[in-house]
């Protein structure tokens, strides 16, 4: 079996792995890279690429990656307010390192909705070979309901560009919170684009009063969110989510619930986020020791979180065929 992952990340070319979470990260994967933690310091943008390139040429179960890159935050000038150093990737970015490893990316653009030429924009990177689009309103600041967008959701609509939104928790960018939840999925379905729910709306610490619930794998303790996006999922013919970063444990919980949700596995979509750090020895996903030990052996980092997926979703499962839904052609 050979699957797509939906949902990867190119990084800034700018990058320094300053932070302590991208410290976190290159300790974590750079082993498993195949790269020197030491060039990733010292070339840290170029040692990405070709190390991102090589997991996917040696994995065994990904055969593509869907490369996504996040916009700059504009103000509705167009004119510039942030560009995150490690997670703000072009869309010019991300083409050309598709175009450079052909075989191991698909493009996704990412535009800013507020950029007075997006709809051009758009349409400059499909003819560039762009597949999909990818929205992180959360950090941009942009309300997805906002009636001003619904030209830039029929542009995509009238080019049949998958649409994926970030649902749930942010950790790795600043972000809003109140544009998290899965009511932002409303207009851009409404609209009539494919839209793809990234990270099943989960991963916000909602007990307060009780934190350990954050940790629980009882349904009851899984979030109105997850819930309301499995109604959608039956509701809405355009509607897909996708399972990316879902090893981080305030995720990691909901996977045996939704193991049993089969009603829906023919919409949820394989993938990743990587490079986005997970662990499986301190988790919660309630896999058994010696299994948890099996899986931690497996080097190449894409292969060991989609053998860790494939403990909940079978590889007959259709959660690893569902990319050819939302990807024509591939």
């Amino acid at each position: 079996m050979k699957t797509v992952d939906i949902h990867a990340h190119l990084l800034n070319p700018q990058v320094r792995f300053d932070r302590l979470i991208d410290r976190f990260a290159v300790l974590l994967f750079a082993k498993s890279l195949g790269a020197d933690p030491r060039e990733l310091k010292s070339r840290p943008w170029e040692s990405y690429v070709t190390s991102m390139a090589r997991v996917v040429t040696e994995s065994r179960l990904v055969g593509k990656c869907c490369l996504l890159g996040v916009d700059a935050r504009v103000d509705r000038g167009g004119r510039e307010l942030d560009r995150d150093p490690t997670v703000c990737a072009s869309s010019e970015d991300v083409v050309r390192v598709a175009r450079r490893y052909p075989d191991q990316f698909i493009p996704f653009l990412s535009v800013n909705p507020l950029r007075p030429n997006a709809l051009d924009l758009i349409d400059e990177y499909v003819e560039k070979g762009c597949r999909g689009a990818k929205f992180l309103q959360n950090y941009w600041r942009v309300d997805p309901n906002a009636p001003s967008l619904i030209p830039y959701y029929e542009k995509l609509r009238r080019h049949n560009l998958p649409l994926i939104i970030h649902t749930g928790s942010e950790y790795t960018i600043q972000s809003q919170r109140e544009l998290e939840d899965v009511g932002v999925l409303n207009l851009p379905l409404e609209t009539g684009v494919t839209v793809v729910a990234a990270h099943m709306g989960l991963g916000h610490a909602e007990h307060r009063m009780f934190p350990w619930r954050n940790l629980s794998r009882d349904p009851a303790c899984l979030g109105r969110s997850y819930f309301t996006l499995l109604e959608m999922l039956e509701r809405h013919a355009n509607l897909y989510a996708d399972i990316s970063a879902m090893l981080i444990p305030l995720r990691a919980r909901a996977l045996p619930h939704l193991a049993r949700q089969t009603r829906i596995h023919h919409k949820i979509l394989f993938g990743s986020d990587y490079p986005v750090p997970f662990t499986l020895r301190f988790n919660t996903h309630g896999l058994p020791r010696q299994k948890i030990r099996r899986l931690a052996r497996i080097w190449n980092p894409l292969d060991r979180y989609t053998a860790a997926i494939m403990e909940f979703f079978p590889e007959h499962s259709p959660v690893f065929g569902n990319y050819r839904k939302v990807l024509k052609g591939e």
